[in-house]
């Protein structure tokens, strides 16, 4: 740009004044360059100015000149504010990060004869986390998985996402019973709900699943707290699991009770449990029609989880032309014909 200014300036009639221009230069710099940079373009448009002005006499050189200097100054400022404002987003980055990693650990891809691929979403701008959370864990009762989603989404919700995450790690070894992790849930829920303020309880509630595959396969538990029901892919077909009596969203079960129950369904050898949030179903698009789920689901050729996984996340952001109004968070479980136990030590283990 100051190269161009300055060359119209000096091969075009001097009424035209393209040198009044050159400010627009360093204030340009100011949104792409660090300070020094600007400033040194400033100088340079200052010193072009300069020898504009003693080529042609009658140019107004003193006035532009000042303008100049006037705006380098002010883009220098305007720099030095967005570096600091790049360095405070760059630590959010960072420490959202952190938080997914603590949230949602890292998982081994196989579990014996369970294949296990996971998507995570976060809808809010800048964040890598939001209040879907999910867990996955090998226990002497078989895989227990867990997926759940609070209300709300972003940042505000990780800390109920993480209270759930940490407490399904331990209740899940030491409980044998998918009911009682469920009530070790609510009570985790309830407790650290009672830090905030009485008003809006109801509000603070989060939706859960979960699942329990035994070790030899065949078939599989869900205990469903609210939650969206899981979709189970079976030689092309596409069936819910629906559950057969509700039970209570935790947080809720001081007001609605506490009956707890577990479904059993076949989960034969091939089989794909697809386990989502909402946030997958209630994506949309320009037109605002949802993402077609289940007839999506139905497409896709039987193959390994992490196949199944990737064409969800592209298909999904295309859908909503990658703006997302909900957090997504989704598992995809497939049982292999030939179970293959884990090496020695990569079992996971409570921490």
């Amino acid at each position: 740009m100051t190269v161009v200014i300055a060359g119209l300036a000096y091969a075009t009639p001097p009424e035209l004044a393209f040198s009044r221009l050159l400010p627009a230069a360093p204030a340009l710099a100011a949104a792409m360059w660090p300070v020094l940079p600007t400033v040194l373009l400033g100088t340079v448009c200052l010193l072009l100015m300069i020898g504009l002005g003693i080529v042609f006499p009658d140019l107004g050189t003193w006035w532009t000149a000042a303008g100049v200097v006037a705006v380098t100054v002010a883009a220098a400022y305007g720099s030095h504010v967005r570096l600091r404002r790049e360095q405070t987003l760059f630590q959010v980055r960072l420490v959202a990060d952190t938080a997914q990693q603590v949230v949602l650990s890292p998982m081994p891809r196989r579990f014996g004869g369970i294949e296990i691929e996971a998507l995570y979403l976060a809808a809010a701008a800048e964040a890598s986390i939001g209040g879907d959370f999910y867990e996955v864990v090998d226990t002497e009762y078989g895989v227990r998985l867990l997926i759940g989603d609070v209300r709300g989404k972003g940042l505000p919700a990780v800390g109920t996402a993480a209270a759930m995450v940490n407490c399904f790690r331990e209740a899940a070894y030491d409980e044998a019973d998918l009911v009682d992790v469920a009530r070790r849930l609510e009570a985790s829920s309830t407790r650290y709900n009672a830090a905030f303020p009485p008003e809006g309880l109801m509000e603070r509630f989060a939706t859960a699943l979960l699942a329990e595959i035994p070790h030899g396969g065949g078939s599989i538990g869900i205990l469903n707290c609210g939650h969206p029901p899981p979709l189970l892919l079976n030689h092309g077909e596409v069936r819910a699991l629906e559950p057969t009596a509700p039970s209570p969203l935790l947080n809720l079960a001081e007001l609605i009770g506490d009956h707890y129950s577990i479904d059993t369904f076949d989960f034969a050898p091939g089989d794909l449990l697809f386990l989502y949030t909402d946030g997958v179903a209630e994506a949309r698009d320009l037109d605002g029609e949802f993402f077609p789920l289940a007839a999506w689901l139905r497409r896709q050729t039987p193959g390994r989880p992490g196949e199944l996984i990737n064409a969800l996340h592209h298909d999904l952001l295309h859908h909503s032309r990658e703006s997302l109004d909900d957090d997504i968070a989704a598992l995809a479980v497939r049982l292999c014909a030939s179970p293959e136990p884990p090496p020695d030590g990569q079992r996971n283990q409570p921490a």
